[in-house]
């Protein structure tokens, strides 16, 4: 990973979860091993989003709504009040798939449901020239494999974004807003298990069958493990202020 210990970092990240099934997951081990202490709202349950953000870093993971879709999840727009804080404050943001999307609508962005160009399963991401002095891409591979899950897709960045990766079918993949906030469209918290508790004849009407969707992330995910565990580290440095 990156060397840290649990003495290196002192501090704490307020995570927001809208699904059942998308929690931190690896994510929540790596972070933790890093000595980032993680709590977790699962908001889906009803759990109360708090009105301020006093954690050191915000983190808002995927589900499958649209990041102004307050009919079906009231809890968006508490959440869309927290990464303006994290943005206003400075605070460090990592938002993964719908929280990339909150995090480009709020800045000014545009995000647009089941865009045409779905993306599953293990993807490589194409790294931008722009990467290179990015805190947590710098000096990864060209291309790197994460794994993907979404139809809806942001379709233009905030004018002040960072444009860090890319795929052929989703051009913004990652990018960073200001100093400390970033988005990343993938899930580097998925490992190739999930994607058996896909639908698999959804997957199928899409375009995918998801037993060689599962092996190829498979084959993926040592190099995929790898690096998205060191991403994560350095995520937990910038929180620590290292």
């Amino acid at each position: 990973m990156s060397g840290l210990t649990n003495q290196d970092v002192a501090a704490s990240a307020l995570v927001i979860q809208h699904t059942a099934q998308g929690g931190p997951r690896r994510l929540e081990e790596w972070w933790q091993a890093a000595g980032l202490r993680l709590d977790v709202v699962r908001a889906f349950e009803g759990a109360e989003i708090p009105d301020e953000l006093y954690h050191d870093a915000l983190v808002v993971l995927g589900g499958g709504y649209m990041p102004d879709d307050d009919t079906s999840a009231p809890w968006l727009r508490p959440t869309r009040s927290l990464v303006n804080q994290a943005l206003d404050y400075g605070r460090p943001l990592f938002g993964v798939c719908l929280g990339a999307q909150m995090l480009a609508l709020v800045s000014g962005g545009s995000v647009q449901a089941d865009a045409g160009a779905p993306e599953h399963g293990s993807t490589p991401i194409r790294l931008r020239p722009e990467a290179a002095d990015d805190p947590l891409f710098t000096g990864l591979p060209t291309v790197v494999p994460a794994i993907e899950h979404h139809r809806d897709a942001i379709t233009a960045l905030p004018a002040q974004a960072t444009w860090l990766a890319a795929t052929d079918r989703c051009p913004y993949q990652a990018f960073r807003v200001g100093a400390s906030a970033w988005g990343v469209q993938f899930h580097p918290e998925v490992g190739p298990d999930r994607i058996l508790q896909w639908d698999a004849a959804d997957l199928s009407e899409q375009g995918f069958d998801r037993d060689k969707v599962h092996r190829q992330a498979v084959a993926d995910d040592p190099v995929a493990t790898q690096v998205w565990q060191q991403v994560a580290g350095r995520f937990a440095r910038v929180v620590a202020g290292g």
